[in-house]
């Protein structure tokens, strides 16, 4: 299962890729947001999914793809400050000082 969100720009809906078909979970009632994610969502959405199979409604290919998490509360980025990390993407390695 991967968690997307479909349609126009503000005015996403979720969605779900299951075997490379997207289909539409608005019925589920929740958009992917913080509470989803810290009141259990994905194993609630799953059982949803199983309850529903086969009555989902597919979402066209056609259908714009938005960001998979509405209002995500944090994003967490990490520092390329590691050598290996650096030659890996190509980028010139930090001094050794800051390597081990």
């Amino acid at each position: 299962m991967k968690l997307i969100r479909y349609g126009a720009p503000g005015q996403e809906k979720p969605g779900v890729i299951l075997h490379d078909q997207k289909f539409d979970v608005s019925a589920f009632g929740e958009d992917y947001n913080e509470a989803f994610f810290a009141n259990n969502g994905l194993q609630r959405l799953a059982k949803f999914l199983q309850k529903n199979e086969g009555q989902l409604t597919p979402i066209a290919d056609s259908e714009r793809l938005g960001p998979p998490v509405a209002r995500p509360s944090k994003l967490l980025c990490i520092g390329l400050n590691y050598s290996d990390h650096a030659r890996e993407t190509g980028a010139t390695p930090p001094p050794s000082r800051y390597c081990s």
